[in-house]
């Protein structure tokens, strides 16, 4: 058993006990929704998600189309267009962020990845910006361009 047939064991077991108890505490609205099954299942969008993370692919489209789709249809029958998987990964972004919580105090079968990027939320972005100045150098004027550290 490779890697990604672990991940993808271990998240389907993760999806099968956290999916019905998230359900159950989703705020139902009164506007009518479809609920159509999709092709692919939410654990095999988090495995496709994860395994981008660790393969060396700098973009998920070029991973997607070029790797997943030629290469892991034997894994993802019914693999579905690469717009159609974006829409799809935004709806795991739940799942997949309590999967990672999960995971992260067990044992490693996500490896760790720089492209898990963690964003902060900054209260008081004023003190990050750099003003502009002026500097006399030889009696010639320079004027320094505004810069923002994130």
């Amino acid at each position: 058993m490779n890697n990604l047939d672990a991940v993808s064991v271990d998240v389907d077991d993760f999806c099968q006990t956290f999916l019905p108890t998230w359900t159950k505490h989703l705020i139902s609205s009164e506007i009518k929704q479809r609920n159509k099954p999709s092709h692919l299942s939410v654990s095999e969008v988090v495995t496709i998600v994860i395994a981008f993370h660790q393969s060396g692919y700098r973009d998920f489209k070029t991973y997607y189309i070029h790797f997943v789709c030629r290469y892991l249809t034997n894994k993802f029958s019914k693999l579905v267009s690469y717009t159609r998987m974006l829409k799809f990964m935004q709806y795991v972004l739940v799942p997949l962020c309590y999967y990672l919580t999960h995971r992260h105090g067990l044992s490693l079968l996500i490896h760790p990845s720089y492209r898990f990027v963690t964003t902060y939320e900054f209260s008081n972005i004023s003190s990050l910006k750099v003003p502009r100045r002026e500097e006399k150098n030889d009696g010639v004027v320079l004027r320094l361009q505004t810069t923002l550290f994130y």
